[in-house]
């Protein structure tokens, strides 16, 4: 490994870095991105079953806002439950872009490093061409140094592809991962407000 870093020349060192901070980011997404952290199963029924039994108290609301993403959108439907629908659904937005904003931690940044990952990795190509040619004196030539070159080149541009791949692949997993969440989301606490509000009894 260390033979390779050191034929690919400096130019790899920021590549290196780059493929660091993004498996700390697919890592870290994989583990808080989980269905059962961000909407747990039967949460809603509990909060009606709550509502029905008179027990949803400041305590419960509370309670409710740590549990998860989604009992932080429902508790600010509870917290509003006098209000008018409009006012309830107006909040629930409200609180929902903010847990949306939550979700979306970190995913520009890898996605940033995805899209600049092939330009890193051109710009040791750039590196590696203009070392080879430089070193060349007129009518000479030498292989050691054309060789050093080319590796720098080659392994700068396969290390930059090879980071932008499964970066790329990851975002846009995680982004369709949110945007599920989102709407399942959206769906609870609509159903909360329509109960809430009379409109349905479950």
């Amino acid at each position: 490994m260390f033979l390779i870093l050191q034929a690919a020349g400096w130019p790899i060192w920021p590549l290196l870095f780059a493929s660091i901070i993004a498996v700390a980011l697919i890592l870290e997404r994989f583990y808080s991105l989980r269905r059962s952290r961000i909407v747990p199963t039967g949460l809603l029924q509990r909060v009606l079953d709550a509502c029905r039994g008179n027990s949803a108290d400041e305590s419960f609301i509370l309670e409710l806002e740590k549990h998860s993403p989604l009992g932080l959108v429902l508790a600010a439907g509870l917290r509003n439950r006098s209000a008018s629908r409009e006012v309830m659904k107006e909040i629930i937005e409200e609180t929902g872009r903010a847990v949306t904003h939550q979700l979306e931690r970190y995913l520009t940044t890898l996605g940033t490093i995805a899209s600049i990952s092939p330009l890193m990795g051109l710009f040791g190509t750039v590196v590696g061409m203009i070392e080879m040619f430089s070193m060349q004196a007129p009518g000479s030539s030498d292989p050691v140094q054309v060789g050093h070159g080319i590796s720098i080149a080659l392994y700068n541009t396969g290390f930059g592809i090879l980071i932008a791949i499964p970066s790329m692949i990851f975002w846009r997993h995680f982004r369709a991962l949110v945007d599920s969440f989102v709407l399942d989301m959206e769906q609870q606490a609509v159903r909360l407000v329509e109960v809430l509000q009379g409109q349905r009894s479950n």
